[in-house]
């Protein structure tokens, strides 16, 4: 099986942390991209070398599943650790084993401490659980790969209590842009749900009080997909059985050919592979069809169990985000749901690369209910409306102490004047980057024009630091630079090379400290400098 580049690119990086004695590292990848084939292939080349591998998972289905994956892949055969099977005195190098069985102490003093030597976790953000902690201080001498679908900032804080790194990343967008995912868009609803009775239990909503809160707009939603999506294939996601059973219902008499799964269902298998083969073009289902399931062919999601868990959100999203020949995007159905906890998961979170933008990008959305956008280009917008809010916002900062005379610069003011995402979104997940920020940065900061009193972690020290070598490497415009001719209402001084910011400077001076006669600072343009600069990758 021939992998793709990014795929390739991961199960290098996996192993070049390992080498480098980072033992416990995650690979991200988006549901859709392969993330299972990286690790079959990675395990490969293990076993090749001699090692012993372990797969767990916390389900029957995703055991054999990555089973039938790995011998698909690589032709390997794998041992099972479940139940009444067992891997001890196999012959075979991997074995899949059940978190549930596999973390009793009787199971596992089967095998020596140092039985395998490199664990592999699918479904990654189940890791912090007892279960699977059992089992880790077991086999406490193994290399461990998580893998996990894109995690949200809240996951990444629990993860990094066990994680030292993120081997490799590859981002929901980007796999749109090469092709290897659909398109996603997105319709907002103009139908307001309540959910503010609605109670929360272990960080997420509770599904009975979801349910309860629902039901009396269920005929309403009908009406809605009749409307939005009558023509395409859906999932419908809901909280509860009954739920899920009654909209079912409800679709079908509006003329929908739609079918019900849920863990009890004795004839699952078999709705699965009709639906799959389009007897139906709807199924509904009780959060059950969030993990270990793939029909490429959806090419509409609807979530009616509103979740604060990004993690679960993108598993609900991601069985639609597959490409399938004739599909030319992904749908999402988006309802108005209110409620007095503002931080819904919504389609805008998928894609934005902070809190802030999605939020603004929600707020454009809803502001034009009932149109379809491209979720990309909605995003797009979201974060230049909200770029222009920070600069208000600064301005006005700036403005009340522009009486407050420094010479280094503020690194807020310095993040905007450069336009550096990396340094706006940046929020320390592992325990190194959380730490203080030594005196060594604080002295290399302030060398550098920069006010490190306005840094609160060692991790965004380490990466201001990082941005002004690289700029300065590339000859781009100084903090002091920056902060003196924006001082002069200069604009977008952080895109010019030093030595453009430096004549502009030269001519001030000659001038008296007065902007040069003829030099209007609002529509200035430097000429171009002779260095070629892509100001987008530094």
């Amino acid at each position: 099986m021939q992998l793709r580049p990014y795929q390739v690119e991961a199960k290098d990086a996996i192993r070049e942390e390992w080498a480098k004695g980072v033992d416990k590292t995650l690979l991200v990848l988006p549901t859709g991209t392969g993330k299972t084939i990286v690790f079959c292939k990675l395990i490969e080349q293990l076993v090749n070398e001699g090692k012993r591998c372990l797969i767990l998972a916390h389900r029957g289905e995703l055991l054999d599943q990555a089973a039938d994956k790995m011998f698909k892949a690589t032709g390997l055969r794998c041992c099972l650790e479940k139940a009444s099977d067992t891997a001890e005195g196999s012959w075979f190098r991997i074995t899949v084993g059940s978190v549930q069985t596999l973390m009793r102490e009787k199971r596992l003093k089967r095998f020596r401490r140092d039985y395998y030597d490199t664990i592999v976790v699918d479904e990654a953000h189940h890791v912090l659980s007892d279960s699977y902690q059992r089992i880790f201080d077991y086999f406490d001498k193994a290399k461990v790969l998580g893998v996990t679908a894109t995690p949200d900032r809240g996951d990444m804080q629990n993860l990094g209590k066990f994680f030292d790194s993120i081997a490799y990343e590859y981002k929901l967008p980007q796999a749109i842009k090469d092709g290897f995912l659909s398109p996603i868009k997105a319709l907002t609803i103009p139908l307001k749900l309540d959910l503010s009775g609605v109670s929360q239990q272990a960080g997420d909503f509770k599904s009975a009080d979801l349910g309860n809160a629902l039901d009396p707009y269920l005929d309403q939603i009908a009406d809605e997909m009749v409307s939005a999506c009558m023509d395409r294939k859906s999932v419908v996601f809901l909280p509860l059985i009954a739920t899920s059973q009654k909209f079912c219902d409800l679709l079908n008499q509006r003329g929908f050919k739609a079918a019900e799964v849920n863990g009890m269902s004795s004839d699952r298998a078999e709705i699965l592979d009709d639906f799959n083969h389009d007897k139906y073009n709807v199924l509904c289902n009780s959060m059950l069809l969030t993990e270990g399931w793939d029909c490429p062919s959806v090419d509409t999601i609807v979530c009616l169990r509103p979740t604060k868990v990004r993690s679960l959100y993108c598993q609900m999203v991601g069985r639609g985000t597959r490409l399938h020949p004739g599909k030319e995007h992904l749908l999402l159905l988006d309802f108005l749901w209110h409620s007095e906890n503002h931080d819904l998961c919504r389609p805008a979170y998928l894609i934005a690369e902070s809190e802030d933008v999605a939020k603004k990008t929600t707020e454009n959305l809803e502001a034009s209910a009932g149109i379809e956008f491209d979720l990309e280009e909605a995003v797009e917008k979201g974060a230049g409306d909200t770029v222009a809010d920070r600069e208000e916002a600064l301005a006005k900062k700036l403005k009340e102490q522009q009486h407050k005379k420094k010479k280094l610069v503020d690194p807020l003011q310095y993040e905007m004047s450069i336009s550096s995402a990396d340094l706006v979104n940046y929020v320390p997940v592992f325990g190194h980057e959380k730490a203080p920020v030594t005196d060594q940065q604080k002295e290399d900061l302030t060398s550098r024009g920069i006010n490190p009193d306005g840094i609160d972690s060692a991790g965004l020290a380490d990466r201001f630091l990082y941005t002004l070598n690289n700029r300065s490497l590339h000859g781009l415009s100084t903090p002091k630079q920056i902060k003196f001719l924006e001082s002069r209402n200069f604009k977008h001084v952080g895109k010019w090379t030093s030595k453009q910011a430096a004549n502009l400077i030269a001519r001030i001076s000659a001038a008296g400290w007065r902007n040069p006669p003829g030099v209007n600072p609002s529509t200035y343009e430097p000429k171009p400098d002779p260095i070629h600069i892509n100001i987008q990758s530094i």
